[in-house]
């Protein structure tokens, strides 16, 4: 595909939206909007018996999550920690994650694994996020940005975690997503 032209439509802090025209293989012309928003981190910060001997994943291992307003859905919602760099900066994944973590929990951690890469809507959006393991925890205060002012964090098990998801009251597919990459991890 030849992108022909390509005007942006709107913009703000978080995102911008674009209109592209294109050639398809075919010869065919095709036009395109695109929500373009910077890449993310997701965080699963994950604490336990397990992780501290170095043993296998156990029921007792939990993990954080946050909760809050997403205003697009008009509901309060749980997913792992995730976010952006203000104000569409790019920032390496790494410390984007290790931010993240800080800021919405006040958690640090001396151990990260990079778990994987996820789109979060291709057929829409441009935006892509990489998701991390955080283990060997410390805890502190978290530092939230005026927009999470009202978020909330908790640990789950696993179980409860896999239950929540089944129940629909965790529908973050991101968050599910990274699950499944740390599930396949085999961490």
């Amino acid at each position: 595909m030849e992108t022909t032209s390509s005007r942006e439509i709107y913009a703000n802090p978080w995102m911008t939206i674009r209109e592209d025209t294109f050639v398809r293989p075919d010869g065919g012309e095709g036009l395109y909007g695109v929500v373009d928003k910077p890449h993310y981190a997701l965080v699963i910060a994950l604490d336990g018996d397990a992780q501290r001997s170095g043993a296998g994943p156990s029921e007792r291992d939990r993990m954080m999550l946050v909760e809050q307003f997403r205003y697009p859905l008009g509901l309060r919602r749980w997913e792992f920690p995730q976010g952006t760099a203000p104000d569409r900066a790019v920032m390496d994944p790494a410390e984007l994650a290790a931010r993240e973590l800080r800021e919405e929990t006040g958690l640090t951690a001396r151990s990260w694994h990079p778990l994987g890469l996820l789109d979060v809507a291709p057929g829409l959006s441009s935006q892509r996020g990489r998701a991390f393991l955080a283990t060997d925890l410390v805890a502190g205060d978290p530092d939230r940005e005026e927009t999470e002012a009202d978020m909330r964090a908790a640990w789950v098990t696993r179980a409860e975690f896999e239950d929540r998801v089944r129940a629909g009251e965790i529908t973050d597919a991101q968050s599910i997503a990274a699950y499944a990459l740390l599930l396949l991890s085999g961490r």
